[in-house]
């Protein structure tokens, strides 16, 4: 920004007025159209360093108020470059042939040889050209900031519309219908998508149709609202209606509820609405048997209403809440249509779930045979075949209910053939738990189809919640196999499969089972993501899954692991930890102690030693045998060999027991004797018995020193 005197700056505002904008990236196309006008004009120091910037979006329209902008640039000096002197000048001193096409493309073409300048680099004389360049206008600015605004609008999708001679086209994402650019009181003439700027601009579609003539950009936001009936600030107007929302529904003793859900609703409401006002609507209790699930989304999805709960239960109400585009002093037509419409829409809703309710869950398996999941992969029904077998598995790996856990892999999709799941997918595994209580089956399986597309578990596991965790591991194994395993791997941002999803809800799942007692914290046997995808891929056909698969899922999963870890702890003791792939289970509580390791003033040295250690048995890449005692003949490794013996029983004992940070703490005492060791003792000697009863003595050292993390990536 440039500094500049009050008096030399004005406003800015620029509107583009249009045809009704997508809602669900309103706000992202005002906040980008106002950072390219101000990013723009900023690059041509047109901004005083006090200027402040306001975005406006509506559904029609986008604009932005730029507070103090300058008519002209300050005057810049400038120093350009050029070439040798000796290729940019003639033998008579005129300008060269290369030269003038130099300057022609600096736009410096008027410049003659004796305004150049020559100055020595060091190796040789150069061309310069030095000058003041004239500050840019504001006219020509404002039209290449108003283009670069519009080519670099986040667009979902773009349209091609004609303009009003019936011979032009343009691109947009709507019809554009008129264009404002003032500074202070005056027009600032430039054009776009077939417009040429003016004041003039149109307020609410229905309480206020009449054209407004802008005075002024400080003017306009008051001018909108007063004449216009249009609140511009896309922020002002998701505050009205989140008070307007949190009045009605306080009033009515209930509550809009919270989450995701309810705040990308009031973000989608603030982009269909120009006046909001909020009213009450109803529907009939009878619609309150159907699942609420069904009529929460079918108000919020298709209706853009706001479901009211109970605060005290969160039950669901008979009663919505409407965010309507008009004020009126009788509401009563709004209510009424709105109530109207929403009618038939529960009535679906119920003679879905009414319908449903007519066959057993256990009765649509079959009709998955049909439904093809991947054409590689086969049908939904091979898939749950797959799923079941992995179930199975990790049931007797579990000590679970073996017969629960199949039961439950075989019922998770079948809601998929449903009319309700059809109508609204985002419903799957929730009807499929309703329909299961309904036909009797056992709560824990009623609850593993309700929880299996959760994106990751955040309770440890109880009795109750286990067979819920077999089919969450079980779906995840197989989906990360199988899309792996036919080459859909994941790259860049693209995962349209979830893979990086369903590995780190696999990670959580792992935590949740250790931190709930169903894997112990000494116990690296139970249930190893190796063996447990060895396992998995054997449930799939011959020939399907590449030969490299499995060891690729483990590696992809590690690496997904070491991502969300390096958020929370050092990096160097994530890749310590992680590089000795430890049961899954683990990871956390060998992180801790590594963690706790590396503040120790053992750690820096016995790290470094480490490394070397791990550099010389690479460098030998030699089958180490084990130690002679006869051939330690110096003192420095007859100490370390006794420090070895010592501390060696002591530290296997305690990771037996999960003690990993006093494993770690065990080993430290052995800085003394390792430091001694490297001081004191060639390890490559020329004998070639002792050099292998060394390097059997180091191999040793780095199997005991490394057993809860590689230490060695400690090192700085």
């Amino acid at each position: 920004m440039t500094t500049a005197t009050a008096a030399s700056t004005q406003p800015l505002l620029i509107e583009l007025r249009t045809e009704e904008l997508p809602p669900k990236a309103l706000q992202k196309l005002g906040l980008a159209f106002a950072e390219g006008i101000r990013k723009t004009l900023d690059q041509h120091h047109l901004l005083a360093d006090d200027c402040g910037i306001t975005d406006f979006s509506t559904p029609r329209r986008l604009a932005v108020l730029l507070s103090a902008v300058l008519p002209q640039a300050p005057d810049l000096s400038y120093t350009e470059k050029l070439m040798p002197a000796k290729i940019g000048l003639s033998e008579t001193g005129s300008i060269s042939p290369a030269l003038a096409k130099k300057l022609a493309s600096k736009g410096l073409e008027h410049l003659s040889a004796a305004d150049l300048i020559t100055e020595s680099d060091g190796k040789q004389d150069y061309l310069y050209a030095k000058g003041i360049a004239a500050g840019a206008m504001l006219a020509d600015a404002l039209q290449q900031a108003l283009d670069y605004a519009i080519t670099h609008l986040p667009i979902p999708k773009v349209m091609r519309y004609q303009l009003a001679d019936g011979v032009s086209s343009v691109k947009f994402v709507r019809p554009a219908h008129e264009l404002i650019a003032l500074w202070g009181n005056d027009i600032i003439k430039i054009q776009a998508l077939g417009l040429t700027s003016g004041r003039t601009t149109l307020g609410h579609r229905f309480m206020a149709p009449q054209a407004i003539t802008i005075a002024s950009p400080d003017t306009y936001e008051k001018q909108l609202h007063d004449e216009g009936k249009v609140i511009a600030s896309f922020t002002a107007r998701k505050e009205l209606i989140s008070q307007q929302l949190q009045s009605q529904a306080q009033a009515l003793g209930a509550t809009i509820g919270a989450g995701p859900e309810v705040d990308a609703l009031l973000d989608e409401v603030t982009a269909l609405v120009e006046h909001p006002t909020v009213y009450v609507g109803e529907f009939e209790a009878q619609f309150l048997q159907v699942p609420p699930e069904c009529l929460i989304l079918t108000m919020r999805l298709n209706q853009k209403y706001f479901p009211l709960f109970e605060p005290a239960t969160g039950k669901l109400t008979s009663r919505f809440l409407i965010v309507s585009n008009m004020h009126v002093d009788n509401p009563v037509h709004i209510i009424e249509g709105n109530q109207r419409v929403v009618r038939p829409r529960l009535a679906d809703a119920q003679f879905f779930f009414q319908t449903d309710r007519k066959t057993r869950l256990a009765d649509r398996v079959a009709g998955l045979a049909t439904s093809v999941y991947h054409n590689k992969l086969g049908s939904q029904l091979e898939r749950v075949e797959r799923v079941r077998q992995i179930a199975r598995y990790l049931a007797g790996q579990l000590q679970a209910n073996t017969e629960h856990a199949d039961r439950a892999a075989l019922l998770a999709k079948a809601d998929l053939g449903s009319l309700m799941v059809g109508e609204f997918p985002e419903l799957q595994g929730i009807m499929g738990a309703y329909y299961a209580k309904a036909d009797g089956e056992p709560d824990d399986i009623v609850l593993a189809l309700k929880e299996q597309y959760r994106i990751r578990l955040d309770t440890p596991v109880n009795a109750d919640t286990l067979t819920s965790t077999v089919l969450f591991i079980a779906e995840r194994v197989e989906t990360l196999l199988g899309i792996w395993g036919i080459g859909l791997v994941p790259t860049g941002e693209r995962d349209p499969y979830g893979l990086r999803r369903a590995a780190l809800g696999m990670i959580s799942a792992f935590e949740q089972l250790q931190a709930g007692g169903y894997l112990a914290i000494n116990d690296s046997a139970s249930l190893r993501l190796p063996e447990l995808l060895a396992f998995a891929a054997t449930t799939f056909a011959p020939g399907v899954l590449s030969s490299t698969c499995g060891a690729e899922v483990q590696a992809f999963i590690y690496e997904r692991y070491r991502n969300q870890l390096n958020s929370d702890f050092d990096r160097n003791v994530v890749d310590a930890v992680l590089a000795l792939e430890p049961a899954l289970h683990q990871v956390h509580a060998r992180i801790q102690a590594c963690a706790s390791f590396a503040q120790r003033p053992e750690a820096e040295s016995l790290a470094a030693a480490n490394k070397r250690i791990t550099n010389l048995l690479k460098k030998a890449d030699t089958e180490h045998g084990a130690v002679d005692p006869g051939k330690l003949q110096e003192p420095a490794e007859q100490a370390l060999a006794q420090a070895i013996n010592t501390l060696k029983p002591q530290a296997q004992a305690q990771l037996a027991q999960g003690d990993f940070t006093g494993n770690l703490a065990t080993m430290a005492q052995s800085k003394d004797a390792v430091d001694a060791f490297f001081n004191d003792i060639m390890v490559m000697a020329d004998d070639p018995a002792i050099r292998a009863n060394r390097l059997a003595l180091l191999a040793d050292l780095h199997q005991v020193m490394n057993q809860v993390a590689d230490i060695s990536r400690l090192a700085q």
